[in-house]
C-alpha cells in the first residue's frame, strides 16, 4: 500500500451497504471483508470515524408510512445503526484492532455516550470510533449527522460509500448513458438538484469547507483504495 492521501476520515456508510448479497440485514463476508479494509488503512495511521446508517433493516420515513409517529420511526430508526455499529466493531475487533461505539442516545449497556472530548481522545489513542444513532434527534438523517462529527471533529475529509462510482448526472441505473463527474462543486448540487445526500448534510458541508467524496463500496477493495488514490470516485469541493 503506498501512503494514504488523507490522515483522519470520516467514512459514511448506508446500512444497505451491509445487505451484500442478502435481500435484508446484515452479509457476514461482507462486513468481514469491510472490516479487513478498515483495518488495513487504520493501520496505515489513518484515524477512522465512521458513521452508519440503518436502513438495512428500516427507515423512520418508511415506517411512518405504515402509521407509526414519525418521531417514534426515527428512534426505531437509530436503533437500527446501533445493531450495524455493534456487528462492525465486533468485525473489527476480531482482527485485534480497539474500536468503540459511541451513540448520540443513552445506551450505556452496550455502547459509551457519544461525547466529543472523549471521541477524540479514543483517536488519539489509536482507536476507530464508529458513531451510531445519527444526531440523536429525529427529522435528521445519518448524512446530516456524518457531515456534522466530521466538522466537529476535525476529519480532513468526508466519504461516502454508495453502490456506485460517484455522482452522476441522472441515475446510472436507469440511463447507460449517464456521466460521472470526477470533481464537482456544492454549488452545482444544490442548483443541478443532484441525489447526493440530504439538503441540510450538503449545505452543513458547504458552509464549512469540507471536502466530501462519493465512491462505490461494493467494488472488492475500492474502500482501501479510496483513501490512497484520490482519483477514485467524485470528490466534492
Amino acid at each position: 500500500m503506498s501512503a494514504p492521501v488523507y490522515k483522519r476520515v470520516l467514512l459514511k456508510l448506508s446500512g444497505e451497504a451491509l445487505v451484500g448479497a442478502k435481500e435484508y440485514g446484515i452479509d457476514d463476508s461482507f462486513i468481514s471483508d469491510l472490516a479487513k479494509q478498515l483495518v488495513e488503512i487504520h493501520k496505515k495511521n489513518v484515524e477512522l470515524i465512521i458513521v452508519i446508517g440503518g436502513g438495512n433493516f428500516f427507515r423512520g420515513s418508511d415506517l411512518e408510512k405504515l402509521g407509526i409517529q414519525r418521531v417514534t420511526a426515527d428512534h426505531m430508526g437509530m436503533l437500527a445503526t446501533v445493531i450495524n455499529s455493534l456487528a462492525l466493531q465486533s468485525s473489527i475487533e476480531k482482527l485485534n484492532t480497539e474500536c468503540r461505539v459511541m451513540s448520540s442516545i443513552t445506551i450505556d449497556a452496550v455502547c459509551e455516550k457519544y461525547i466529543k472530548r472523549k471521541a477524540e481522545r479514543h483517536l488519539e489513542k489509536n482507536r476507530i470510533i464508529v458513531l451510531a444513532a445519527g444526531t440523536g434527534n429525529p427529522f435528521f438523517t445519518t448524512d446530516s449527522a456524518a457531515s456534522l462529527r466530521a466538522i466537529e471533529l476535525g476529519a480532513e475529509i468526508m466519504m461516502k460509500g454508495t453502490k456506485v462510482d460517484g455522482i452522476f448526472n441522472k441515475d446510472p441505473v436507469k440511463f447507460s448513458d449517464a456521466k460521472l463527474y470526477k470533481e464537482i462543486s456544492y454549488d452545482e448540487i444544490i442548483s443541478k438538484n443532484l441525489a447526493v445526500m440530504d439538503a441540510t448534510a450538503v449545505v452543513m458541508c458547504q458552509e464549512n469547507n469540507m471536502p466530501l467524496k462519493v465512491f462505490n463500496i461494493l467494488k472488492n477493495g475500492n474502500l482501501k483504495n479510496v483513501i490512497l488514490d484520490d482519483k477514485i470516485g467524485t470528490k466534492i469541493i
